[in-house]
């Protein structure tokens, strides 16, 4: 019976380890969250993306009296990308603008995380829409390539 506990708890986990990296494409950066975010802002901004947001959850932390690990997220879209899909399922709406997360993990690493469009495209059960995933897939990756400095 505990061995079947055991590989029950070991199946769970490794499911979650899966459904975790199909649903957050991870990059290692080599510079500091600041740096890093303001590389990838300064990267939207060349391609004439527009950043709707950039929160920093470790200030919203502090002003709480709390304290955390720099820790930032930047909100941005491009309509041409973002609409087709919306009109194709509305419900994806909430996944957008697109994010990136960028934090220090537990063991000083500076990691830049962003949902997969072929995440988006299988929870939405969006069809018809390869051309705009795969441009947004490219751009994502490209911006988490220039931001991290690999």
């Amino acid at each position: 019976m505990t061995r079947a506990l055991a590989m029950s708890l070991a199946a769970l986990l490794l499911t979650s380890a899966t459904a975790l990296s199909q649903n957050l494409a991870t990059v290692e950066s080599r510079f500091a969250v600041k740096e890093t975010s303001d590389r990838l802002a300064a990267e939207l901004e060349k391609r004439g993306i527009r950043i709707a947001a950039r929160i920093d959850h470790a200030a919203a932390a502090k002003a709480a009296g709390l304290e955390m690990p720099p820790t930032e997220v930047i909100m941005f879209g491009n309509p041409r990308l973002g609409t087709p899909l919306m009109l194709a399922q509305p419900s994806v709406a909430i996944e957008l603008p697109m994010k990136m997360l960028v934090w220090q993990d537990g063991s000083g690493k500076v990691m830049i995380g962003y949902t997969p469009p072929s995440a988006l495209k299988e929870r939405y059960r969006i069809t018809g829409q390869d051309e705009p995933l795969t441009a947004m897939a490219g751009a994502l990756a490209g911006l988490a390539k220039a931001a991290s400095g690999q």
